[in-house]
């Protein structure tokens, strides 16, 4: 099951965090950013959220499942959606802990031939 257009939109509104929060299509779901930074995805309708040491007390009592067959178990974040306060503090919280995204290396030129 795909995840719904509107429960992403619900997400990212009450996260409430503007243009810090993007999220692109990955594998058919979603993945949310803060400022850059993969913090959580979005599959089958549920908000997973990438567990850190540093935000283990706030993802102890969120339920664990994979995101979709074959992945490792996050922390489902779903009980905290309807909590705007909540959520975006999780999820800043998690953008802290996660270290910087990797520089992507620069794509090669092709080089033109001279006739």
């Amino acid at each position: 099951m795909a995840t719904d257009r509107a429960f992403l939109d619900y997400i990212v509104e009450q996260a409430a965090l503007g243009d810090a929060l993007t999220f692109k299509r990955m594998f058919g779901e979603y993945g949310l950013y803060v400022d850059g930074k993969v913090v959580a995805f979005v599959c089958d309708n549920s908000l997973f959220i990438k567990a850190a040491e540093a935000t283990r007390h706030l993802t102890a009592d969120l339920p664990m499942r994979p995101p979709y067959p074959g992945a490792k178990d996050y922390p489902v974040a779903d009980e905290l959606i309807d909590d705007s306060d909540a959520l975006r503090n999780l999820l800043l919280a998690t953008e802290r802990a996660l270290p910087a995204a990797k520089p992507k290396p620069p794509k090669k030129r092709a080089r033109k031939t001279v006739s």
